[in-house]
């Protein structure tokens, strides 16, 4: 099999933060659980007033990717955005 190098791409980056509106929207955590759609591991949980929980998630072309503690937000100069996990974003990423 033949092998690729990712191409160097600028992007702009900032970890997660609640109430700076960052995230495209909120799902029940219920749902969440209910549908299987990801393991439920280290995912934010937003308790609201009325005392039901919510995830945090963006939405790109691949469907809806849900946020995690310590995740980064992912912005392209195409305005596409991703979600990378603080494990793997020092690895992938450098300042500039």
């Amino acid at each position: 099999m033949k092998k690729y190098e990712r191409i160097s791409l600028i992007v702009s980056a900032e970890q997660y933060q609640l109430n700076k509106g960052m995230e495209d929207g909120f799902e029940l955590y219920t749902k969440v659980i209910t549908n299987g759609w990801i393991s439920p591991d280290n995912l934010i949980q937003i308790t609201r007033p009325d005392g039901t929980i919510v995830c945090p998630f963006i939405q790109n072309r691949r469907g809806v990717i849900f946020i995690r503690e310590g995740d980064y937000i992912i912005a392209e100069s195409d305005s596409e955005r991703h979600v990378c996990g603080a494990d793997k974003f020092d690895k992938r990423y450098k300042s500039v």
